[in-house]
C-alpha cells in the first residue's frame, strides 16, 4: 500500500514508519522542513518527502494515489494557550488535503477519552477526532492511555522521579487509575489497523492488561530498578503546586508538566472491545514495558524521544531557516585551535553534553542549568537521545541541533534556556583548524547587561572546551 504519514518526526510516527517498512508498505512521509528528514529513513527507496506545514498548507501537494494516511500530530508540549484551536485548524488542513486524494482509511492515535471530566487536551483529542471524520475516507480512531516506552515522556518522567527520589512527598493525583501500554503494542494496533474494513468509521480503546495508579506505576518502576521507595500522598498540593513538583523533579518543561497534572487528574480506562482479537494482540504487562524500555536505553538504541519533538523547545518554524549565524547586532566570542585528529575531535564534539557533560568547568554548566530551571528554563535534564548521534531538530540539554554534518565537519546548536536575547554556539573544522564560536544577539539593555556580566565566565569555560576538544585523549569526565 502507499501510505502518507503525518508528524514524521514525531515519536510514533519516526517508530511506525520503520515498522510499515518492514511489512514493504511505500510511505509518503510529511515534514515541516526537509532538512530535518530522519537519517534511518531518509535513503530508504521506499520513502519519499514531501514538505507540509498543516498550519499552513496553501502550497502543500499530497499525491492523489495514496491508499491510507496516518494522523499523528499532537502538541501537547507547546506552550501555546490557543493549542486546541491549533489542533483543530491542523485536523481541518489535513482533512481537506486528503480528502481529494484516493486515500480509503485514515488512522488516528488519540486519547481515551471515557471519563465525564476530560483535561483541556483529552477535550482537544476528541475534538480533532470529530474534525477528521469524513464523508469521503474511513476513520478508524485508535484510544491509547499512557504509552511506556523508551523515549516516551511518561516513561522518563516516572525515570527521573524515581532514580532520583527514594521518599516522595506527592500530590494526590497519584491515586489515580491508568492502564498503560507499551510502546511496542501502540505500534502493532497502528499497522494491524492498516486496511481493515471491519475497523472503518470506529473508535478503539487500546490499553495494557492492568488498572493501575500512578503510584503503583512508580513503585513497580522501583522494583524493575532494584530499588526501595517511598511514597506519601497529600490532599493539599494544588494543580499549579503539583506542576511546578513535576517541573522541578523531573527533565519536563513547566508547559508540559501543568498539561500532564491537568490529565492525570482523569482516570483514563478503557472501554472493552474485540480490537486485541480482531488485530491479534496480546499486550504487555507494565513491568516488561519497562524492562524492555530499559534494555533499548542501555543499548544506546532510543529511535525517538519526545524531548526532540521541535514543539518542546523554543522553535515554532523550520529550523533551516536558522542555519547561519547571525552577523549583525551581535556579541561573539571565538576562538580557534590545531586539531591533532579530526576524526577523533569530530567524536568529541558528537558526543558533547548529556552523560559526558561539557568538557570543561561543568559544575558552572550545572549551575547555569540549575538558574535556567529556577526561571522556567528546560534546564540540563533533557540530556540527549543518543550518547554518540546527533542530527538537526535533537534535544541536547538546553540546546536543540540545528545543523549536524561531519561530512561537512559542522555542529550548530541554539540555545532554549532562558535568556534575554538569543544564542548559537557553532563547532566546525576547517583546514585543521577547530574554530568554536558562541554568538549572542541581545534583546533590550537587559540582553546587553545579561552579555557583559557572564563575559568573565568565557574565559574559563569556552577556552577549557576548545583545548579538551582538541586534546587527542578523552577528558576523566568521559572515562567509564
Amino acid at each position: 500500500m502507499k501510505i502518507l504519514i503525518s508528524g514524521t518526526t514525531g515519536y510514533i510516527a519516526r517508530r511506525l514508519a520503520l515498522q510499515l517498512l518492514e511489512d514493504n508498505h511505500e510511505l509518503v512521509c510529511c515534514v515541516r522542513d526537509l532538512n530535518r528528514i530522519p537519517d534511518e529513513i531518509e535513503d530508504n527507496p521506499l520513502c519519499s518527502f514531501i514538505k507540509v506545514d498543516f498550519l499552513k498548507p496553501e502550497s502543500a501537494e499530497i499525491p492523489k494515489d495514496i491508499d491510507a494516511a496516518y494522523y499523528l500530530i499532537h502538541s501537547m508540549s507547546t506552550g501555546s494557550e490557543d493549542f486546541e484551536d491549533l489542533e483543530r485548524l491542523c485536523a481541518q488542513n489535513f482533512k481537506n488535503l486528503v480528502e481529494p486524494t484516493h486515500c480509503k482509511q485514515v488512522i488516528y492515535l488519540s486519547g481515551i477519552v471515557n471519563d465525564t471530566s476530560l483535561s483541556k487536551h483529552l477535550k482537544s483529542r476528541l475534538q480533532v477526532e470529530n474534525t477528521l471524520k469524513s464523508g469521503r475516507y474511513a476513520l478508524t480512531t485508535f484510544r491509547a492511555g499512557i504509552i511506556v516506552g523508551s523515549g516516551s515522556a511518561s516513561f522518563e518522567i516516572i525515570r527521573d522521579i524515581v532514580e532520583k527520589l527514594p521518599f516522595m512527598i506527592t500530590p494526590k493525583w497519584l491515586n489515580t487509575k491508568t492502564q498503560p501500554l507499551a510502546i511496542r503494542d501502540v505500534l502493532n494496533f497502528l499497522a494491524g489497523g492498516l486496511g481493515k474494513e471491519e475497523l472503518y468509521n470506529g473508535a478503539f480503546d487500546i490499553y495494557g492488561p492492568e488498572i493501575l495508579t500512578y503510584k503503583e506505576m512508580l513503585l513497580q518502576f522501583a522494583e524493575v530498578r532494584g530499588l526501595k521507595r517511598y511514597i506519601v500522598t497529600l490532599p493539599v498540593l494544588t494543580p499549579k503546586l503539583s506542576s511546578y513538583w513535576l517541573y522541578f523533579v523531573t527533565s519536563t518543561s513547566f508547559q508540559l508538566a501543568a498539561a500532564l497534572v491537568d490529565s492525570m487528574k482523569v482516570e483514563v480506562i478503557g472501554k472493552p472491545s474485540k480490537i486485541n482479537e480482531i488485530i491479534g494482540i496480546k499486550p504487555m504487562d507494565y513491568k516488561t514495558a519497562v524492562d524492555l524500555a530499559f534494555q533499548k536505553t542501555e543499548q544506546n538504541a532510543v529511535i525517538s524521544s519526545w524531548k526532540d519533538a521541535v514543539s518542546s523547545g523554543r522553535f515554532k518554524d523550520q529550523l533551516s531557516k536558522h542555519i547561519e549565524l547571525p552577523q549583525f547586532g551581535c556579541f561573539t566570542d571565538e576562538r580557534q585551535k590545531p586539531v591533532i585528529d579530526e576524526n577523533f575531535t569530530l567524536d568529541k564534539i558528537w558526543a558533547i553534553g548529556g552523560r559526558n557533560g561539557w568538557y570543561s568547568f561543568n559544575g558552572l554548566w550545572k549551575i547555569r542549568g540549575y538558574m535556567d530551571k529556577l526561571f522556567g528554563g528546560v534546564g540540563l535534564r533533557r540530556g540527549r537521545t543518543s550518547n554518540t548521534y546527533l542530527e538537526a531538530g535533537d534535544a541536547l540539554d538546553f540546546w536543540r541541533v540545528l545543523y549536524a554534518s561531519k561530512e561537512e565537519k559542522r555542529l550548530l546548536l541554539f540555545a532554549e534556556m532562558r535568556l534575554p536575547g538569543e544564542a548559537w554556539l557553532e563547532f566546525k573544522i576547517v583546514k585543521g583548524q577547530l574554530h568554536q564560536t558562541a554568538v549572542f544577539r541581545p534583546k533590550g539593555i537587559w540582553g546587553r547587561l545579561y552579555w557583559y556580566s557572564v563575559l568573565p565566565f568565557h574565559a574559563f569555560v569556552f577556552n577549557g572546551m576548545i583545548n579538551a576538544l582538541v586534546k587527542n585523549k578523552m577528558p576523566k569526565e568521559e572515562k567509564s
